[in-house]
């Protein structure tokens, strides 16, 4: 049974649906993604499975990283074998671009160390979530951070049209209150969008289309898991 899937977001077209009706869909390069680690309870404290999408070249990888998916004959290893410690299984492949874990609930999931998982793993699924980094837009003003509709342009409003205007009161409280929506960094955090449906998947070509827009631009890592609503429709 597939945890999630990770991915890139190719970009937005519009399919037709089998009813005829255009619809705007969102196509994710959805795989192949190895399975580096199966955490368990016994050895780690928790139930989790951890995938990679993306071989790094290995001149740009660090030995830290070239250990984590394969067996290179390390001092360390060398010592841990000497003194009977089992080395972890290792996966074998290259190292990975994008490396995230899947927390399980048991280890009932099925999946092994290097197993490989496509765009049809998820093909089952009817909704799912997606989680990306929505595009850093720096810091950024009122009007275009928090869409305020600015200051007018006449009586007096000289210069300042596009600022927040008052933040503070006057002797009572004599503070900026907290929370008040200001200028200052916007985008660029983790956002996840809920219930997208799966409208086709394609495991030739490793491609995922889903129903509507997918936070972060063109090129950005996704992660896909199975929506905890909707999933008997």
């Amino acid at each position: 049974m597939p945890v999630g899937l990770l991915g890139k977001k190719i970009g937005m077209t519009q399919v037709y649906n089998d009813e005829g009706v255009v619809v705007p869909v969102t196509v994710i390069e959805a795989g192949p993604c190895v399975v580096t680690q199966v955490r368990t309870v016994d050895r780690d404290g928790y139930d989790a499975v951890q995938l990679g999408f993306g071989d790094r070249p290995r001149r740009l990888a660090s030995r830290a990283a070239r250990g984590h998916v394969a067996a290179i004959s390390g001092r360390r290893q060398k010592v841990r074998a000497a003194t009977g410690v089992e080395s972890a299984v290792k996966a074998e492949c290259e190292p990975k671009v994008f490396v995230r874990e899947f927390r399980c609930e048991d280890a009932d999931h099925g999946l092994e160390v290097g197993q490989s998982l496509a765009a049809d793993a998820v093909a089952d699924w009817k909704f799912i979530d997606v989680i990306g980094t929505s595009k850093g837009r720096g810091h950024a003003g009122v009007m275009k951070r928090h869409n305020f509709k600015g200051q007018r342009a006449t009586h007096g409003v000289k210069r300042v049209h596009r600022h927040g205007g008052s933040i503070g009161q006057s002797a009572d409280p004599a503070r900026v209150m907290k929370g008040t929506r200001m200028a200052g960094r916007y985008g660029g955090v983790r956002i996840t969008v809920r219930n997208l449906k799966v409208v086709r998947a394609d495991a030739e070509n490793n491609m995922l289309l889903v129903e509507g827009a997918v936070p972060g631009a063109n090129g950005g890592f996704v992660v896909l898991r199975h929506s905890a609503r909707n999933r008997k429709a």
